[in-house]
């Protein structure tokens, strides 16, 4: 980690103390009995529980043991199963409570819906495994690039760590992975899996060309198509807490909410990108396509300082403020880029910078459809073509912003991104060849020891995004995998797509010279 990131990380790691209120719940009956004569005053009884011992936090509040094993408002609302934090003194250490939340459950909701089309690329992630299988040996070959090893047995979820990851990246990561079994209780098969949580993927397919090779399986946020990693949802689903990124559902309604503020023709007509470009020479590179008093790009571009805006209180990083302009850059850092599916959930239309690495989802959108491709080598011009051509074209352009946000905001849903994980995880056990077993001094992980002792915005975050009750759902119905020909024209058609563009963009520059 170079020093910048080190400097970063510290200001970060800051404790503070939480409070817990007690709540206690009192229930009076009292009857009065008159009769014509004589009035009859008679106190029937006044019942008052309070709890001797154990007290269950419930987002900030405490609740007392009474033979409880979940919390209902009323009769007309599914069970949930809060945190149940036993943790009385700092000595004391936090356990999985045994007996409390569900371990198997069946959905009273029989239908199925189809999941959406980019499900399909589990499959072909999955392919250099699919005619060997996995075996023990493969797994144990990517540890030297794992930051953890995750082992599911019997429902119930344990952790081997190796080394830490970037700020929180790998605490959301396990936590979103056990939110997973809570809503899905019982339907995790047995697994081990390797993680891997830096910016760029580690699986070479050059060195794992030979059909011998025993080519190791390791998930990651990203790969390409020099690598074989396996595309797994990113941490920040379930909330950012060193940039204050709230978790997934809670921020779609804010970004859906912004994007009701400000009507696309009364936007600002120029594109707009905000971010840190010091992580990336490319992203340095987009700066010099700023306004300036001898050039017009059609580029508002601003630098993200994430220290200053820690120290003032995130004032001016709101992502649900920032659909205001028609036009939103997208463009890699180090690696992929989480602010990604920020950018594409504005109904602006999206200028996406030629990319070399995907997630998990990307590959179900289509140029021209749902964003609009911007050239790596000559980002200035494109720019300024793709803005104009925007400003003329005004209904096709407010038409791609809008697909690429009904995208997001339907397929991306976190019941999506739930469903994406389930199948994935579902269809990798099936290709172990081995039986997972608990590894010796591997940890038993569960909500309450990861929630029941931080507190702040991560307890916050974790709150917010923890599934309280399973679902009353099954999963969607994964699509079967791609043939080759299908696979081939969804592939040329995005090729096609972004030519299309490239070609529109010569014509005009072309032109434009000429008439100068």
């Amino acid at each position: 980690m170079n020093k910048d990131n080190e400097t970063y990380l510290k200001l970060f790691r800051r404790n503070s103390s939480s409070q817990k209120k007690s709540l206690f719940s009192r229930e009076a009956k009292v009857a009065a009995v008159t009769t014509s004569v004589v009035a009859l005053f008679c106190l029937i009884a006044t019942i008052c529980y309070f709890a001797a011992s154990n007290n269950y936090i419930i987002s900030g509040y405490s609740i007392s043991n009474q033979n409880l094993s979940s919390i209902q408002t009323n009769k007309n609302q599914k069970q949930e199963y809060p945190l149940r934090c036993t943790k009385r003194n700092k000595t004391e250490t936090q356990a999985c409570p045994r007996d409390y939340f569900p371990t198997t459950h069946n959905p009273t909701n029989q239908s199925r819906q189809v999941c959406p089309s980019y499900f399909r690329w589990i499959h072909e992630d999955l392919k250099p495994w699919k005619d060997k299988g996995i075996t023990r040996e493969m797994l144990e070959g990517a540890r030297s690039e794992t930051y953890f090893k995750i082992v599911i047995v019997d429902g119930k979820m344990y952790v081997e760590k190796y080394k830490d990851s970037f700020q929180t990246r790998d605490v959301f990561t396990m936590w979103g992975i056990l939110q997973l079994l809570r809503l899905y209780p019982g339907k995790i098969p047995d697994l081990e899996l390797m993680f891997n949580c830096g910016d760029r993927p580690l699986i070479s397919l050059e060195k794992f060309q030979d059909p011998n090779a025993s080519t190791p399986p390791l998930f990651g946020y990203c790969s390409d198509q020099s690598n074989l990693d396996i595309v797994f949802p990113d941490w920040s689903f379930w909330g950012w807490p060193e940039v204050n990124i709230k978790p997934w559902n809670g921020l779609l309604k804010d970004i859906e909410e912004g994007n009701k503020r400000i009507k696309w023709k009364d936007r600002v007509p120029y594109a707009y990108w905000k971010g840190n470009p010091n992580v990336a020479p490319t992203r340095k590179n987009l700066l010099t396509c700023n306004v300036t008093s001898e050039n017009d790009w059609k580029a508002h571009l601003y630098i993200q300082d994430w220290i200053k805006e820690t120290n003032e209180g995130f004032k001016e990083s709101n992502i649900g403020n920032q659909c205001t302009h028609r036009y939103k850059i997208y463009i890699e850092g180090i690696g992929w880029s989480v602010s990604e599916k920020y950018i594409l959930a504005c109904d602006s239309m999206t200028l996406y910078v030629k990319a070399n690495y995907h997630d998990f989802f990307i590959r179900g959108m289509v140029p021209l459809q749902h964003y609009w491709p911007i050239r790596d080598n000559t980002k200035c011009t494109s720019l300024k073509f793709a803005v104009e051509w925007g400003n003329i074209h005004y209904d096709k352009a407010q038409a791609i912003g809008q697909a690429a946000s009904k995208f997001i905001q339907e397929d991306l849903h976190m019941n999506n991104v739930y469903d994406y994980t389930f199948h994935l995880l579902n269809e990798y056990a099936k290709l172990l060849r081995f039986k997972p077993t608990i590894p010796q001094g591997a940890v038993e992980f569960c909500s309450e020891t990861m929630a029941c002792d931080v507190n702040g915005i991560q307890r916050k975050f974790m709150e917010e995004s923890m599934v309280m009750s399973p679902s009353d759902l099954n999963p969607c119905t994964i699509p079967p995998p791609y043939d080759s020909m299908t696979l081939h024209e969804v592939l040329e058609r995005k090729v096609n797509s972004t030519r299309q563009v490239e070609i529109w963009e010569d014509e005009y520059w072309l032109t434009k010279n000429k008439g100068q």
